[in-house]
């Protein structure tokens, strides 16, 4: 259930960063995305904790800040780096979660410190740089540390998903602390730049980044808050696959023997830290 979980995710991710494409495409602004992304989300769950009568303060609501420090830096930190650097190297750079959260593991991880599936993790981020091939050049570095920034801030949030996880916080409360965030960073970035010019198209390609944004985060909560979180990072590439056959069906993209390969090692890596977490599972269970 935590790899279906994490591809379910992966592919909530992936369609949203579609209607993302397609928002901007439309003349939305780039802090109006980011508002219709924790907006829906906030609402949404606000209605599920009234109906349902659920205690909306938090008893670790330190956890929380430190939590949503993270994440909000680390998507601002790769929103500065889209805007500055070509997409492939962007998006590589915002894929170093994986490599970081495996670093961690591997030198804290005590019972899960795992070379195989730290190794699957490595074989998935070579995967996606076959698949996109980014480049820097001499006037890049600058923007290309805020990438990096963000794939280091994206890991720690991640991690503290899983601590969250692990002392019993439920997942639709994590979520909504993290988009109410969302939303008090994006009235920052409206008031700078104010919205964009849409129509409707718009404003449902926006409707669309706030619903698979939720149901992304909430099954990437659910994903790292179970198991192990070395599979979770290794099956987090596969949003680089969903996303590219998106834009192959979509957008009329094309895809060379290069970026077919890269998605036969993220496949591999995916399968190999599945079979590793399942061998696992199955000597331990006995035990």
């Amino acid at each position: 259930m935590q790899a279906l979980w994490m591809l379910l995710a992966s592919a909530m991710f992936a369609l949203m960063g579609s209607a993302v494409k397609l928002a901007i495409e439309q003349g939305a602004s780039l802090p109006e995305v980011v508002l219709f992304r924790g907006m829906p989300s906030v609402v949404l769950l606000l209605i599920f904790a009234r109906s349902g009568r659920l205690p909306l303060i938090s008893p670790h609501w330190r956890r929380h800040i430190w939590r949503n420090i993270a994440g909000v830096s680390s998507m601002w930190l790769g929103f500065v780096a889209l805007s500055h650097l070509p997409l492939a190297t962007a998006t590589s750079l915002n894929y170093t979660a994986p490599l970081f959260i495996a670093c961690w593991m591997l030198g804290w991880g005590g019972a899960q410190r795992d070379p195989v599936r730290i190794a699957a993790v490595v074989l998935g981020f070579l995967g996606v740089v076959t698949m996109l091939r980014p480049s820097i050049s001499g006037d890049e570095w600058i923007a290309a540390m805020f990438g990096l920034g963000a794939g280091a801030m994206s890991a720690v949030a991640m991690m503290q998903i899983r601590q969250l996880g692990s002392i019993g916080e439920p997942e639709w409360r994590t979520v909504l602390y993290f988009s109410i965030a969302v939303c008090l960073s994006s009235v920052i970035g409206v008031s700078i730049e104010g919205f964009g010019h849409t129509g409707p198209t718009g404003y449902m390609a926006l409707g669309a980044v706030g619903l698979t944004g939720l149901c992304g985060q909430l099954a990437l909560t659910r994903a790292f808050g179970l198991g192990s979180p070395l599979l979770t990072a290794a099956l987090q590439y596969t949003t680089i696959i969903f996303a590219a056959l998106l834009g192959v069906g979509f957008f009329g993209d094309q895809l060379d023997a290069w970026a077919w390969g890269g998605i036969g090692l993220i496949i591999f890596a995916g399968l190999l830290s599945v079979w590793r977490t399942m061998r696992e599972n199955r000597v331990a269970r006995p035990a």
